[in-house]
């Protein structure tokens, strides 16, 4: 019979789509881990593709059933009718749901990638702060090499904040839907408390080459006090040298 093998083909399809939401739609997803959310979105990715692969299927079945109520009487029409009308729509709820599930954790995929560049970029500029404190942990030399490695310094500090606050704000969005929040969080911990201690280790290295700039400042306006009066008493010896004075008839000092 006509009928009992359509209404099979309806059954049978609409099992499939009961059992594609169930899987797909309906299950609690949990990403704990990159892997798992990765995994999903390449999961969702086949389901897509797969209930549009059935659309061939559902159109066969639509043209099987039009084509039956075109011939049979009209008593068999009204309830075959309804079942073609119920799947077409559960159908394209279904690619249409599964289609948007797909996309929003492509987004969330992308979120995450996004959110691990901009930690690396902000990790290679704490390696350069890291490095520079280092290389001006003991500067020799006078005010001026000071003040080239406290300028060099102060450059790599003016660096902008705006890294620092995407970090927040994608970290913000992937763990306000329970999104990887553990390893977030572990991670935006262990970047924070880098930062905060390397801008705090940054501000004391430069107090302290202020300071050496300012000693050694000093140290230079000493040594030139000296050698302006050495000078001078160098001056005053050649003289008396020239005027062959005895060292008796000189001043205590020129002595």
């Amino acid at each position: 019979d006509k009928t009992v093998s359509l209404r099979k083909d309806l059954s049978e399809m609409h099992e499939w789509i009961t059992q594609a939401e169930e899987e797909y739609l309906e299950r609690d997803f949990e990403y704990k881990t990159p892997d798992e959310l990765q995994k999903a979105v390449e999961e969702l990715k086949r389901a897509k593709e797969e209930a549009l692969q059935k659309e061939v299927k559902v159109k066969l079945i639509t043209d099987s059933v039009n084509n039956f109520i075109a011939k049979a009487p009209p008593a068999a029409h009204e309830a075959l009718r309804k079942e073609l009308d119920v799947l077409i729509t559960s159908y394209q709820q279904l690619c249409s749901r599964l289609n948007g599930k797909w996309k929003t954790l492509e987004e969330v995929w992308a979120c995450w990638r996004e959110l691990l560049s901009y930690l690396d970029a902000e990790n290679k500029w704490l390696n350069e702060i890291e490095l520079k404190l280092k290389a001006t942990e003991n500067v020799q030399g006078g005010a001026e090499e000071i003040s080239e490695s406290l300028d060099s310094l102060e450059r790599l500090m003016r660096h902008p904040e705006d890294n620092r606050n995407q970090i927040r704000e994608l970290a913000q969005t992937l763990t306000d839907g329970g999104i990887l929040d553990e390893l977030i969080n572990e991670k935006l911990e262990k970047f924070n408390t880098r930062w905060e201690e390397l801008q705090q280790e940054a501000v004391r290295r430069q107090k302290s080459l202020e300071q050496s700039i300012q000693s050694a400042q000093e140290t230079d306006k000493t040594l030139r006090l000296i050698q302006e009066s050495l000078a001078g008493i160098d001056k005053q010896l050649t003289a008396y040298a020239a005027d062959r004075v005895d060292a008796a008839q000189v001043p205590q000092e020129a002595q």
